[in-house]
């Protein structure tokens, strides 16, 4: 990709300008009671981070390679690690691809009144949506979103593309009237065990009514400005754009209207809860184990913007290792604002080639710019240099702030509704 990266080490040249008098405010924990209160008063005073140094680069690309996005697929074998003629008979390839739409055929006692559709597109009787007619409907209603994937359980996030596709509405409305849908599920191929089938579902209005200025659930089949390569889900794969990864499920090919009321999504299990957004969250990246006193030290990674949004990051920094610190993010920690990543001047420069910022959607159509930074549901990378640290063991921990003044892990009682603890990084100058 075009986008500026770094490496893992920066110079006093390149940062002299930067934190120097906040940073050896922060490191007051372990420190003598007088020592304490002087830098608290410092500390005090710095309510936001300094100037950028001037050159500065990041250390992620905006648009993550294809085959750089980390692998959490399901199933055994892998769908991506089948060749020849499995690939065909598993519609596993652009001219096999296939997309099955049909009512809930299930008998739920509680459920009176069945589904119905005037049109199921069927494998069986040829009807079924192929790639060329999902291209078709692309030309008129394609839409094209950046978004960062995310697991539900990872610490750590899986990429970021430009995904492009057809929204969901304009698929199921090939289908014509439907009468008793309450909900949609959805899964891909996997492999020929029933038992391993990985499925995912929305609420019937999450699927057709988008709020103006929204991003719809939608039916991707480019990545970066390319065909989605098998390994990250193609030919086609359901992107939700405020979803954790488990509802973009990957080498999608059938998709039932059902008027069950409950949430049916593999990930329903487990304590794991199916309708979480995106969860607002800074991601931080490691540090080398010593790290010499001559030089500074920058702190880094990345942070999605959420349901909610984003105000800031900031980052905590204690004497002694990560167990010598407040075991909690509350009040008595002293939190420092870190820098932000900047939108690009020249968005031609991160996206793919012939695909204009002005298409895409969350950018004004008419200057090519974002409408908000960062972007709903993306993420940008973040950092701090600490300077003029004493000799000695420290711990750091960053955290997102969202524009509800919710601070991480906050407001999400359970990890299981997006992984997103505070963790430290531990490490020594000399």
């Amino acid at each position: 990709m075009k986008h500026p990266t770094c490496s893992d080490s920066i110079t006093r040249r390149d940062f002299v300008r930067a934190t120097s008098a906040l940073a050896t405010a922060a490191v007051t924990g372990g420190l003598s009671n007088k020592a304490q209160a002087a830098d608290a008063t410092a500390l005090s005073s710095a309510k936001s981070a300094p100037p950028k140094p001037a050159g500065l680069t990041y250390p992620h690309p905006l648009l993550t390679p294809a085959d750089e996005f980390r692998d959490v697929s399901r199933g055994t074998p892998k769908p991506y690690t089948l060749e020849g003629e499995a690939l065909v008979q598993a519609r596993l390839t652009p001219d096999a691809w296939r997309l099955e739409i049909t009512p809930d055929a299930a008998t739920n006692p509680a459920i009176k009144d069945l589904p119905s559709i005037r049109k199921p597109l069927v494998f069986a009787d040829g009807t079924a949506l192929d790639l060329p007619g999902l291209l078709d409907l692309g030309r008129n209603h394609g839409v094209k979103f950046l978004k960062a994937m995310q697991c539900l359980n990872i610490p750590a996030p899986l990429g970021q593309g430009v995904w492009e596709g057809v929204p969901l509405r304009e698929v199921l409305r090939l289908c014509g009237p439907m009468r008793n849908v309450r909900r949609i599920y959805y899964w891909g191929f996997h492999n020929t065990d029933p038992k391993q089938i990985f499925q995912s579902s929305l609420s019937y209005t999450q699927a057709m009514e988008t709020p103006p200025g929204e991003l719809p659930a939608f039916l991707a089949y480019r990545l970066n400005g390319e065909p989605i390569p098998l390994i990250r889900g193609g030919p086609v794969r359901m992107v939700i754009p405020w979803a954790h990864g488990f509802k973009s499920i990957k080498w999608l090919q059938r998709i039932v209207l059902t008027n069950d009321y409950k949430a049916n999504d593999t990930y329903a299990e487990q304590n794991n809860d199916p309708e979480s957004h995106l969860k607002t969250a800074a991601y931080s990246n490691d540090l080398p184990a010593k790290i010499p006193a001559s030089q500074p030290v920058l702190i880094r990674g990345l942070v999605i913007s959420g349901l909610s949004g984003l105000k800031r990051v900031e980052y905590s920094l204690h004497r002694g290792n990560s167990n010598s610190g407040p075991p909690s993010a509350d009040d008595s920690e002293q939190w420092i604002e870190c820098h932000l990543e900047d939108p690009p001047a020249d968005w031609t420069s991160v996206l793919p080639s012939g695909v204009s910022s002005r298409q895409v959607l969350g950018f004004d159509p008419k200057t090519g710019q974002p409408t908000t930074w960062p972007l709903r549901y993306s993420m940008v990378s973040w950092f701090a240099t600490l300077d003029k640290l004493p000799p000695g063991k420290y711990a750091v921990r960053a955290r997102a702030v969202d524009l509800n003044g919710f601070a991480q892990p906050e407001p999400r009682p359970n990890q299981k509704t997006g992984r997103n603890a505070l963790e430290a990084k531990e490490f020594e100058v000399v």
